[in-house]
């Protein structure tokens, strides 16, 4: 006999502000959940060089891409909930720029599928950032980091 489980799945690309501790609130509770798992990312000021952000991506191509992170988040582990939050647009230093919350009987699970996420968030979500610098200047397209790709093989395993 096949076990079901109902999991609350739920993905938002976002355009303004949000706060990642009610996000993260709002996952517990429930006979279910005995662990909650959440990680916020946010912009950095690049020590006060950095005056936003800019995130661009894919309508529609975004939220798909993550759906099938979170498909295979859910497929590895026994989670009850899993809630994925990204901006997109201009994000001043100190706002958030992603939130991965995960829920789940046991932390282990909770954990690993929190890493796992953010892991592929980093490289395969289709997200582009730019840099603005406070003195007006343009800082370019931020270019991906090695070290992403190489958290992100370790589970290929």
């Amino acid at each position: 006999m096949t076990e079901t489980r109902e999991i609350r799945r739920e993905i938002r690309i976002v355009g303004e502000p949000f706060d990642p501790a009610t996000l993260g609130a709002a996952l517990a509770g429930g006979e279910d959940v005995g662990a909650v798992v959440s990680f916020a990312g946010f912009c950095r000021s690049e020590g006060g060089t950095l005056a936003a952000l800019e995130l661009e991506h894919y309508p529609g191509m975004a939220e798909a891409e993550i759906g099938r992170l979170a498909d295979e988040a859910v497929a590895r582990w026994p989670l009850a909930r899993l809630l994925v939050v990204h901006r997109h647009g201009l994000v001043r230093p100190g706002e958030a720029i992603v939130f991965v919350g995960t829920a789940a009987a046991h932390r282990g699970a909770a954990f690993a599928a929190a890493e796992f996420l953010m892991d592929f968030l980093k490289t395969r979500a289709p997200f582009w950032k730019k840099e603005h610098r406070v003195d007006g200047s343009d800082g370019g397209w931020v270019a991906a980091k090695d070290a992403d790709d190489v958290a992100a093989a370790r589970w290929a395993e």
